[in-house]
């Protein structure tokens, strides 16, 4: 709806995570109430981030086209599109460490008889590690609950900040996520809206 309305201003105010093998789509059930269910097993969730949640950044590189004719340019052409999401993980486990650090998988030591140790290698070169990445939120500010998903189906960790291991404060993994395009030409990332501001009006 066109023009001034307060109830179309949006606070991300409990948001979640959620990791998968590349390619597995975002689910489009909205469930009231329990929205996690909907997420399915494919789908792992990537636990606590930290208090600033998630920058999204989209940035398209236009390069202008100049002609003698003229002093400004007469025409723009899209030669780039970085698509990103970036968050700092609380957590550490079998699913935020090796995503962090670009693949692999912990181990348990000890074969059959545990020990309660587990190992995790890092690679000596980077390797390729596409995955599909959620992120859902839910504003409770409004007089009804509205609920955003937005996937990346295809994307990958492109940069990790430094792990700052001190006593007061919680050690974080930093991320930044990279939309990737998909051999089939599907879209490269989709939101889906539990939001009845978008109906027809």
């Amino acid at each position: 709806m066109a023009g001034t309305n307060t109830s179309e201003i949006r606070l991300a105010g409990v948001g979640r995570l959620y990791v998968a093998a590349a390619g597995t789509a975002v689910p489009e059930t909205v469930t009231d109430g329990n929205t996690a269910a909907d997420w399915g097993a494919d789908w792992k969730d990537l636990g606590y981030t930290s208090g600033e949640g998630v920058t999204f950044s989209k940035k398209d590189k236009l390069e202008p086209v100049d002609v003698w004719q003229a002093v400004s340019p007469v025409h723009f052409v899209y030669s780039d599109r970085d698509l990103t999401l970036k968050f700092s993980l609380l957590q550490f486990n079998e699913d935020t460490l090796p995503f962090f650090m670009g693949g692999g998988a912990v181990s348990a030591l000890g074969g059959t008889t545990p020990t309660g140790v587990y190992k995790y290698d890092i690679a000596d070169r980077p390797y390729a590690d596409a995955r599909a990445l959620g992120l859902e939120f839910t504003d409770k500010s409004g007089s009804t609950d509205v609920t955003y998903r937005f996937g990346i189906p295809r994307g990958q960790v492109t940069a990790a900040d430094d792990i700052k291991l001190a006593r007061k404060a919680p050690a974080q993994l930093g991320i930044t996520f990279t939309a990737m395009a998909t051999p089939d030409g599907s879209p490269l990332a989709s939101f889906v809206m539990k939001d009845s501001s978008y109906a027809a009006g």
